[in-house]
């Protein structure tokens, strides 16, 4: 009776502390992987005020110096590459991991030269949407002066 008892109190214990799934769920939503794999540019970065407010995206450069930029991705190994060579920005280029979860989130790692993807803590969550053969967008919320805001990156197949 005690040792059935015990058992029954181990496995309550075990389901219910069973962490919750976060947005980085690496559940994977293989048919938009799939659709966005390929190479691609960033014809345009929008955010409400863009005109007159600067935000610097993936803390490397201005949202805007990310126009025309070139990015690959690879579907069946989740890598990929970027490149930002616009006149006037910094030129900046990195290999990256990525992910489109099924919560409709991709998660991008830029990676460091010699760090292995495993070893790179950081990275970021972006929302993925309106993915069709030739375009889709990526909409990342930052906070501009108190208030979250969308900056959606339109990419362009190339």
């Amino acid at each position: 009776m005690k040792k059935s008892a015990l058992i029954l109190l181990l496995t309550i214990a075990f389901f219910g502390c069973k962490p919750k799934e976060t947005v980085t769920s690496t559940k994977l939503d293989n048919k938009t992987e799939v659709a966005i794999k390929g190479n691609w540019k960033i014809a345009s970065v929008t955010f409400p005020g863009s005109d007159y407010l600067k935000v610097t995206s993936f803390n490397i450069a201005d949202a805007k110096c990310f126009e025309g930029s070139q990015w690959s991705f690879v579907s069946n190994n989740n890598k990929g590459n970027m490149l930002l060579d616009k006149v006037n920005c910094p030129s900046y280029s990195s290999n990256i991991t990525w992910y489109v979860n099924k919560e409709g989130f991709m998660v991008v790692k830029f990676l460091t030269e010699g760090v292995k993807a495993k070893h790179t803590d950081s990275g970021y969550i972006l929302r993925v949407a309106n993915v069709n053969e030739t375009t889709f967008q990526l909409i990342d919320k930052v906070n501009v002066g108190g208030k979250f805001v969308d900056v959606v990156y339109n990419f362009e197949r190339k």
